[in-house]
């Protein structure tokens, strides 16, 4: 089964073990950053991507050592 390239509220809140109200807060913390790089967003969604990177260290993990 594919994963979404977008999360929702409902994604975030069962990733972190947290309410959904508590999700959509993270969500548009994270879309105001985007925002201020100069991305478009999508209100009460989150690239899955940039959530990897912010919360697993995505970025890190695929940097050569």
């Amino acid at each position: 089964m594919k994963k979404n390239y977008m999360m929702n509220a409902n994604d975030v809140a069962s990733e972190l073990g947290v309410s959904k109200g508590h999700a959509y807060k993270m969500i548009r913390k994270l879309n105001e950053e985007l925002e201020a790089s100069g991305y478009i967003v999508v209100s009460g969604k989150i690239p899955r991507a940039f959530w990897e990177k912010k919360f697993y260290g995505y970025q890190n993990i695929m940097q050569p050592a």
